[in-house]
């Protein structure tokens, strides 16, 4: 777990009481910053998670962006998708003192006793040279979570950080948590590339060595869950052989 818990130097830190979308008010303030800055807001009325579905985001839950302009590739950028959960792992352990409870799920969410309480959104543009932005979305159910009917059939079922552990923590302080833990997890992954925090990853990894069934819009496929790659794509085990799988929508 790491240790510093000061506001990261050099890091914007905006709340806002309500918005459209966190990731939204995001890319609409990217051309004026002059930093990484974090967006937070305690209401959001048009929230969205991944493949364009809404999020569920009652007052006292966390819903939170970071906005940057990194520079590299974008499929390497995307790469902080990985940081980022790691950053969340660090902030419920900060929370609750506790690590057996919480697991990482690829590619983006953070299970709590095998539910889901957290889940990444990556937004950018620009082109194959560079981004002009790229946009880290974070959603924690820290009080409340949808109801078993509000989510996806077959998907992980949602849980609170409330309920689960007893921790009752502001979505301020949650991010004032969050930040530092992943301003730590950003130099590493700066410094020292995906490597180090591939092997982190992985050993916060759910199901890693179980059989689990990845699902794109078109095809489904079933195997051991051996590894992530260098890519960060799920290396699964079948019937087939090994196939290296780069977006999908996991099921256990």
């Amino acid at each position: 777990m790491f240790a510093d818990l000061t506001w990261p130097e050099g890091v914007g830190r905006r709340i806002l009481n309500e918005v459209d979308s966190t990731n939204a008010e995001a890319q609409r303030l990217a051309p004026t910053l002059a930093g990484p800055e974090w967006i937070l807001a305690h209401v959001q009325t048009q929230g969205r998670g991944r493949r364009g579905r809404g999020w569920f985001n009652p007052v006292g839950n966390f819903t939170a962006t970071l906005v940057m302009r990194p520079t590299g590739a974008p499929d390497q950028v995307a790469l902080r998708s990985f940081v980022a959960s790691l950053a969340l792992w660090d902030a419920f352990v900060a929370a609750t003192g506790r690590t057996e409870p919480f697991a990482l799920k690829w590619p983006n969410d953070v299970l709590l006793n095998g539910g889901k309480v957290a889940g990444i959104l990556l937004e950018s543009a620009g082109n194959a040279s560079g981004l002009s932005y790229f946009c880290i979305g974070i959603g924690v159910n820290l009080a409340v979570a949808p109801k078993r009917d509000q989510v996806e059939a077959g998907a992980v079922g949602p849980v609170d950080l409330g309920s689960e552990t007893g921790a009752r923590i502001s979505p301020e302080d949650f991010l004032d948590l969050l930040a530092p833990a992943y301003a730590q997890w950003e130099h590493q992954f700066v410094t020292y590339g995906f490597g180090p925090i591939r092997e982190a990853w992985l050993a916060r990894a759910a199901r890693l060595g179980d059989v689990i069934t990845a699902r794109t819009m078109r095809d489904e496929t079933v195997g051991t869950f051996e590894t992530i790659d260098d890519a960060g794509n799920l290396v699964l085990k079948t019937t087939a052989g090994r196939q290296s799988i780069a977006a999908a929508e996991v099921f256990f």
